[in-house]
């Protein structure tokens, strides 16, 4: 089997950026690679996933409930695993992925009640990595970015045009939730943390980027 290593963190935090980055090593020190994004935007699988960013079924991110809204980004990382990257994965390559089933926790959880936020995360390890059988994560590097500061991040990229944002983007109450959530989970489920921004600023890339090297050399010996 392969290493799966995830970079997750929310709406803003750079994780295309990092991930890309973090290849761009792999490959200058001779590490076969593989790098993923999810959704599959591209592929039929990712179908709900999309009606669901895009209002379909609400328009608040609470008009579709945890384990609805989680199930439809599962069946895609299931189908992506299966036709796209799985063989890979089984023959030894290393994947990197730009988000996993770990976004699930950062973005389903805060519709819940806190008192349940542990049975959640039982219930997604079980469904993800048992029931459906995706591959578990080697490490997950949580990229710590404020809302406050990945909002003015996710202006610049849209040109202050908000109407480009999907349901999650738009309501910065929840994306405030999502934080805690995942703070929350980082915690429970052993994640990674990098540290995002300083004193209200974002850090530079290449700070970061030094700080996830630096994290995912402990699970690659020969690095």
């Amino acid at each position: 089997m392969g290493t799966l290593i995830v970079i997750e963190g929310l709406d803003g935090a750079g994780k295309g950026t990092q991930t890309g980055l973090l290849c761009e090593t792999l490959q200058q020190k001779g590490i076969r690679h593989r790098k993923i994004s999810l959704p599959h935007y591209d592929a039929p699988s990712s179908a709900l996933v999309k009606e669901y960013l895009a209002g379909t079924f609400g328009q608040n991110p609470g008009d579709v409930n945890a384990y609805a809204a989680s199930a439809f980004y599962a069946v895609d990382r299931y189908a992506g695993y299966k036709t796209i990257w799985g063989a890979d994965y089984d023959a030894g390559t290393l994947i990197v992925a730009d988000r996993y089933a770990t976004s699930n926790a950062c973005h389903q959880m805060t519709k819940l009640p806190k008192a349940d936020w542990d049975g959640y995360l039982r219930w997604l390890d079980d469904f993800e990595y048992q029931k459906l059988g995706v591959p578990k994560p080697d490490l997950v590097v949580f990229l710590d970015m404020p809302v406050d500061v990945s909002q003015a991040l996710l202006q610049q990229r849209y040109l202050g045009d908000n109407t480009k944002k999907d349901v999650h983007e738009r309501d910065t109450a929840y994306l405030a939730a999502c934080h805690e959530a995942a703070v929350y989970a980082a915690k429970k489920c052993g994640w990674r943390t990098v540290q995002c921004s300083e004193n209200g600023l974002p850090r530079t890339r290449e700070a970061i980027a030094k700080d996830v090297w630096t994290i995912v050399r402990e699970v690659l010996p020969h690095a």
